[in-house]
């Protein structure tokens, strides 16, 4: 079990107010792992802290904004000067929004152009800045792991959800291509991976996927009969990827986009 042995790692998580997001933290953190969270809201975080049962791993929380160059650089700093490394970056922060869609009775012309470069910032730039400000420690230490979160619709053409399916397809591409970089320029102690979640019910895709009465909409209902497990992913269900990920166990692996997804990756439909 050496390999899988994340105690004592510093594991930095951005977007960790968020459903995925945090329940990932939380479960590091009861690993050994000590766990910073990263989020824009300070109550939020607050509050997730609070949520996080004690255990093991110690935790931190500092305030940032993943498009903030400076913020990222005070909330690096921080992590460094409490805990004098870092081992991981989560790069988890993300979503959607309305206008970077195409609702039933819109066409592609409708789309928001706005919209849709404010989910594409949030996605990819909100993926590759932290990167960049994470990664220094991770060179200086010629070790360390960064892990994106990618999705089913970077791969697959998702109906409606243009902007977040283009942003997420980016994060594939970036995965790949910043694990080539850092492994050539400074060893083979720094690997990126990703995860693609397949169908999660988070907060920002509840009403799409689930009535009030917590039965399928149409279209959760399609996305089911898509899936061959013929349900939805639970939080916890990501956490044995996303800990094998950054393990030693996966020491050889870099550029990876590992689906998550009860097979829907894989189905046809036929």
């Amino acid at each position: 079990m050496k390999l899988f042995d994340l105690s004592s790692r510093v594991i930095v998580v951005t977007g960790a107010t968020g459903v995925l997001a945090g329940s990932a933290a939380r479960y590091l953190a009861s690993q050994g792992a000590r766990v910073v969270f990263l989020g824009r809201d300070q109550a939020k975080l607050t509050q997730a802290l609070a949520d996080t049962a004690s255990g093991p791993g110690e935790t931190a929380a500092y305030a940032c904004d993943v498009l903030d160059r400076p913020s990222l650089e005070r909330a690096r700093d921080a992590v460094l000067a409490r805990f004098g490394r870092i081992d991981a970056l989560i790069n988890a922060a993300g979503g959607n929004q309305p206008g970077a869609t195409i609702p039933p009775d819109k066409a592609f012309f409708d789309l928001d152009i706005g919209a849709y470069r404010q989910v594409l910032a949030l996605n990819l730039e909100g993926t590759v800045l932290p990167s960049q400000i994470f990664a220094t420690a991770l060179v200086q230490q010629r070790r360390g792991s960064i892990l994106n979160f990618s999705s089913m619709a970077a791969e697959r053409a998702v109906t409606r959800v243009v902007g977040y399916s283009n942003a997420k397809a980016a994060i594939d591409n970036f995965t790949k291509w910043l694990a080539v970089e850092l492994a050539q320029k400074y060893g083979d102690g720094l690997r990126v991976n990703a995860i693609a979640p397949g169908f999660f019910v988070a907060d920002q895709n509840r009403r799409l996927l689930l009535n009030p009465d917590g039965t399928p909409t149409a279209r959760g209902q399609s996305v089911i009969n898509q899936t061959p497990f013929r349900r939805f992913g639970s939080a916890e269900e990501l956490h044995g990827t996303i800990h094998f990920l950054l393990s030693d166990a996966a020491a050889f692996i870099t550029g990876a986009v590992i689906p998550v997804d009860g097979g829907f990756s894989c189905f046809s439909g036929v």
